[in-house]
């Protein structure tokens, strides 16, 4: 669709007017669609602060518009606040709330804060958005970012919000004051020598610019093609600039070619150490960045790309390894747990302080082409060989980058799907296969357990043989069976860590006010427990019986915002764990002949003057709770007011109670008063009752409007109006004096919360579960997801089948991750379920179901941690080191011994196990160690 150029202002003589709110939002959406096609690295993206933006998004009435913000990433919160607060059109664009220093900088270097988040505190709008905004609302300032292209086999597009932030250091200026330079990390380092030129004034062939990282030179940055990521450069680092007069030879020695022979690779000789003897240092440097595995040999190669350290191999003689912390290079928290629980693994350790050269298979397309394994070993190896020196991982952070680009940039990610990658990766590139065969998977059909899984593990050995293989991989049993014709299918699948749920014993009681769609009773609130994890199912069955549901009747459940429907919740499978205790809950009881009817809502307000034409923006304030019911099509005003009147007529004030003789009834005084019938039902009106409420929706003149779906417009409705067909009908009903004599609104107002906490509470220790209990949960039979569908051989067609997993083969090293984040179309939630798992003696034999004779003792050694909450969570580790039975813990640069006991924590996330080797005639719980109890 072509968006006109006659311009997007209309015109009244001197004066423009604005839009329409839906005109701009349908002018922005194609704009952006039309951006979305046209992706390609170096486009224009501009930051937006949501603050604005979500206040322009009220405006036109688009916040659940998912072309423009992912609302995964906003939260619920901010969902509800840019969904359904109503505003008047936004002022002038304004960005200032995410600017750090907008007086000296303009452009791309105008600094941003720190740690913000896309979706919560910004927005990425592309340059036509931008320059259209712009055109309508002026402001700013303009904060453009470029979009680059990260990865080696899988290009991803991203947007680089935070350029590089470079700190130089003129060697001349004893002060030694900071100048800061800003260039995206796909910048070349010819950039900049510019850009230190053009600041400092200098001539380029005179300049040397050093790698000043952690304040030590570490090598020259050459005046080349390379980039700035490719070399290296940190955010926040600083860089050394030095001048060497050309007509004089520089202080720094050089070889034949014209480097620094502080900086020369040469090639190392052989030894046990390492996979060929380690780095070499030569007059005092360790060797700096050279060529990557594209253009040269994959092991010689690696030599240069030396983690940075402080003098990483200066370690204390008789000091031993193992006890090295992770500098943090910006939000690598996630990355250190991970790396730290990976060098402490025993198998890893022994296998990488090995010569593991001709294991290296530079060759797989499924690989790093030996990069990452050569990057992971030389960390590995200066982790064990530094004594307690804080080790910079800067080379392997920017492979890391390079193969996986999700984990690039500064911000929080998760330390298991970095495991998993590094796990996937190390496996590949160490795979012995160099060719994998061709294998024709074969079905069960009725096998012996035994047969299939020896064949399907023999298969898979063909194709996958390395390290991670032989002591990261087991294998369960899967079984699948179709709910329409029985058939069962049985496979055998590898697996290199189990992720467990936690499942949740503990209940939550939730409050919904019933309403009758019908008009047939009042609203009534009912109050049900269920548990934590429970769904919108089981909350539908739970309040069916607690207001004794017909059969031939329905609920719909809804939740309610500021007197509106917010959303409703038709997804039986989906999570109540979203509803927050202060959200309001209705539900409405509807036939269940509604196939072919359309929804109306009903929605109230208080009565003011509005035209009889077409009404911009004539929504103002609401008041009580909608009314839903269903209406037969084609819909017209007539229909419209005899459903309200059935809906509203359980709230009609009953008259006066007439006094009989003497001022009694029956004997007894009667007092006078004027209340609702609480049990009134119009199912059992009798005929003169009928008669009157006729009589009286005669007498009363309903004003209703309908308005379209996002309520910026509506039309008064006569009886012989008709009313478009759509899924939705939402119809205004406005409250006069005269209704409010009739009707007792209050019945539709103050709707309780879903949980109110009474000041008597007790808070209560969290709860605690058991690893026994996940790992049940994980194995328990359940039927697959709607999107998760099984192809059925037999019935031809994609079934809800039901699977079940059982455990077959379980290898050397166990991992467990618990499943603490969920996620969904409105919320990100964290678990911090306290999961008490043992330490020593984690016997799973019961839980094997192969006769395999293998011991299924284990024991913990390591555990990745997560603190806080979601975005500005913190990583940790805890590491065993096995020789000398001691447990470390292991905070970025930080490392400290922990008792044992300490070690258990709801923290806990990643958990490492290895199997306890028996000796020869021991019993079958005793070990090859000795251990405390835990």
């Amino acid at each position: 669709m072509t968006i006109p150029d006659s311009g997007f202002m209309i015109t009244n003589g001197a004066s423009c007017l604005p839009l329409p709110p839906d005109e701009e939002s349908r002018i922005i959406a194609e704009l952006a669609n039309q951006s979305e096609k046209n992706l390609k690295e170096g486009n224009l993206y501009y930051v937006i602060s949501n603050r604005w933006f979500s206040s322009w998004q009220r405006y036109t009435k688009q916040g659940m518009a998912e072309s423009l913000v992912d609302e995964q990433s906003s939260g619920s919160q901010n969902m509800d606040v840019i969904t359904l607060k109503s505003a008047n059109r936004p002022g002038q664009i304004d960005n200032s709330d995410i600017v750090l220093n907008s007086k000296d900088s303009d452009g791309d270097e105008l600094e941003l804060h720190r740690m913000l988040e896309e979706g919560r505190d910004y927005v990425l709008v592309s340059q036509q958005v931008w320059e259209r905004l712009l055109s309508w609302y002026k402001g700013g300032p303009a904060l453009p970012r470029k979009l680059i292209s990260q990865g080696t086999f899988h290009k991803n597009f991203l947007v680089e919000v935070y350029p590089l932030c470079l700190k130089l250091i003129d060697s001349r200026d004893k002060n030694q004051s900071v100048s800061v330079l800003r260039l995206s990390k796909k910048a070349s380092t010819r950039e900049l020598y510019e850009r230190v030129c053009s600041l400092r004034g200098v001539e380029k062939e005179k300049v040397l610019i050093w790698d000043y990282f952690n304040k030590r030179q570490h090598s020259r940055l050459s005046n080349s093609n390379q980039t700035l990521e490719e070399a290296n450069l940190q955010m926040d680092q600083e860089i050394l600039l030095e001048l060497q007069d050309v007509n004089n030879a520089s202080p720094f020695g050089k070889d034949s070619t014209g480097n620094e022979l502080a900086l020369v690779s040469i090639e190392p000789s052989r030894s046990s150490v390492t996979i060929a003897g380690g780095p070499t240092m030569s007059n005092g440097h360790s060797t700096g960045y050279s060529s990557n595995l594209y253009q040269g040999n994959a092991v010689s190669s690696s030599f240069s790309d030396i983690d940075d350290g402080y003098d990483v191999y200066k370690s204390t003689k008789g000091e031993r390894g193992g006890l090295a912390g992770l500098q943090n290079l910006g939000n690598t928290c996630f990355m250190n747990s991970a790396l730290q629980c990976l060098v402490h693994t025993p198998p890893l350790v022994e296998y990488f302080l090995q010569d593991y050269k001709d294991e290296i298979n530079t060759e797989n397309p499924l690989g790093m082409h030996g990069e990452l394994a050569i990057a992971f070993g030389e960390l590995l190896r200066k982790l064990w060989s530094s004594g307690r020196t804080t080790i910079a991982p800067r080379v392997f952070k920017g492979k890391l980058a390079r193969f996986a680009p999700q984990f690039s940039g500064y911000n929080q990610h998760d330390s298991q799907e970095l495991l998993a990658f590094l796990l996937d990766g190390l496996h590949e590139d160490l795979n012995r296969v160099k060719r994998k065969p061709y294998i024709e998977a074969k079905d069960s059909d009725g096998r012996p357990d035994e047969e299939v899984a020896v064949e399907c593990w023999k298969n898979h050995r063909a194709r996958n043989d390395s390290l991670i293989v032989d002591v990261c991989q087991g294998q369960y049993k899967s079984t699948l069976v179709c709910p329409a014709c029985g058939k069962i299918s049985i496979t055998f699948d590898p697996f290199m860590y189990l992720s467990l749920p936690l499942p949740s014993t503990a209940t939550r009681q939730i409050t919904v006010t019933v309403f009758y769609g019908d008009g047939s009773g009042l609203p009534m609130p009912y109050t049900v427990s269920l548990l934590k994890q429970g769904c919108c199912k089981d909350l539908s069955e739970q309040l069916s019986n607690a207001c004794c549901l017909n059969a031939d009747e329905i609920l719909l459940l809804a939740e309610v915002y500021e007197h509106k429907i917010f959303r409703y919740l038709e997804n039986p499978s989906e999570l109540l764990a979203p509803i927050k205790d202060d959200d309001h809950i209705v539900a409405y009881r509807l036939s269940k002949n509604v196939v072919g009817r359309s929804r109306v809502e009903i929605i109230h307000r208080p009565h003011e003057k509005c035209p009889s034409d077409s009404v911009k923006g004539c929504q103002g304030k609401l008041i009580g709770t909608p009314f839903v019911t269903y209406l037969k099509e084609p819909i017209c005003g007539a229909n419209v007011e005899a459903a309200v009147t059935r809906l509203l007529s359980p709230l009609k004030r009953t008259r006066p109670s007439v006094k009989l003789q003497n001022g009694k009834e029956n004997g007894f005084e009667k007092e006078v008063i004027e209340e609702p019938s609480n049990s009134y039902n119009s199912k059992n009106l009798s005929m003169d009752d009928a008669e009157v409420e006729e009589k009286s929706s005669e007498a009363l003149s309903f004003k209703l409007f309908v308005t379209d779906g996002n309520s910026s417009s509506c039309k008064p409705i006569e009886k012989d109006t008709l009313l478009n067909s759509s899924r939705v009908v939402k119809v205004f009903l406005d409250w006069t004096d005269k209704e409010h004599n009739l009707y007792d609104i209050s019945f539709l107002k103050d709707l309780p919360e879903v949980h109110k906490a009474g000041f008597t509470v007790k808070k209560t220790r969290p709860e605690a579960i058991s690893l026994f209990t996940c790992l049940e949960a994980f194995l328990k039979e359940e039927p697959l997801g709607p999107d998760d569908m099984w192809y059925c051989p037999r019935c031809k067609e994609h079934r809800q089948a039901t699977k079940k997993l059982d455990l077959w083969m379980l290898p050397e090293i166990l991992v467990f991750h618990l499943k603490r984040f969920s996620y969904s179309r409105y919320l990100k939630n964290k678990l911090d379920t306290f999961v008490n798992f043992p330490i020593h003696d984690l016997d799973l034999s019961k839980y094997v179901i192969s006769k395999d004779g293998k011991h299924h003792m284990y024991e913990l050694y390591a555990i990745s941690n997560h603190y806080g909450g979601l975005g500005g969570g913190h990583y940790t580790a805890y590491a065993k080191l096995i020789d000398e039975d001691k447990w470390y813990h292991f905070d970025d640069s930080h490392v400290s011994p922990v008792n044992e006991p300490d070690i258990r924590t709801s923290a806990a996330y990643v958990l490492f196990y290895r199997r306890v080797r028996t000796q020869p005639n021991s019993g079958a719980g005793e070990t090859s160690q000795a251990h405390s109890g835990s």
